[in-house]
């Protein structure tokens, strides 16, 4: 059974954690825990956990724009429920833009969701582990666009060259020894050897040598340069 929202089919304007300005397009489904924005051009799928605030759109819509029909979506039928996994499931192997935080906005191909976490290819940064509680957006691209107009010779889809655990907690303690990124080397204080994982904490010997700590929760994505 759908969910029905009282603003679904309308145009809105909504604001997710991690980014600053709004987020505005047709309303088009909304799940159990995840939500499809269409912005005109391409598709949004937005976990409802980084929601902040939903609302009408106040800028007006042009009636030729508001009146064009909504393509097809690019994962379900249209009167089957989405879900977050689901989701994920569905785009592996496809084109995809993810949304992580502040200007983080990689492009590449889900290649296997584990229990919350999902393993990411991408041309920039290869391998990279992204908690499924830190993707504020996934945008999936048409099958026949490639990353960089790339070649499926140069930008083949590869399987993850880690051994992986079930859960983002057990990948890290497996990465331990390993010089690693951390949330895509936004900060230099985030690449180093991972050194510990201990309960919430995450011990890392950065390029001075000196042990930095970082809280788990805090952690969005990891790979191994």
């Amino acid at each position: 059974m759908k969910n029905r929202h009282p603003l679904l089919d309308r145009q809105v304007e909504l604001e997710i954690s991690g980014k600053a300005s709004p987020i505005r397009g047709k309303l088009i489904e909304w799940g159990q825990d995840i939500l499809v924005l269409h912005n005109g051009t391409q598709f949004l799928y937005i976990p409802l956990i980084h929601l902040q605030q939903l609302r009408l759109s106040e800028q007006e819509v042009e009636a030729a724009e508001a009146a064009n029909a909504t393509p097809e979506l690019p994962f379900e039928a249209f009167n089957d429920p989405v879900s977050y996994r689901k989701i994920l499931m569905n785009a592996k192997g496809m084109f995809s833009e993810i949304y992580i935080t502040g200007n983080q906005s990689i492009h590449g191909y889900v290649t296997t969701v584990m229990n919350d976490f999902f393993v990411f290819y991408s041309p920039v940064y290869h391998t990279v582990i992204i908690s499924l509680h830190h993707m504020k957006y996934l945008i999936p691209y048409n099958p026949n666009v490639t990353p960089y107009t790339l070649t499926p010779e140069q930008f083949p889809l590869k399987p993850s060259p880690l051994t992986l655990a079930r859960t983002f907690d057990q990948q890290l303690r497996k990465l331990i020894g390993e010089f690693v990124v951390l949330d895509l080397g936004e900060n230099p204080n985030k690449t180093g050897v991972l050194k510990n994982v201990d309960q919430s904490l995450i011990e890392l010997a950065t390029a001075s040598g000196n042990a930095v700590y970082l809280h788990f929760d805090h952690v969005k994505t990891v790979h191994v340069p």
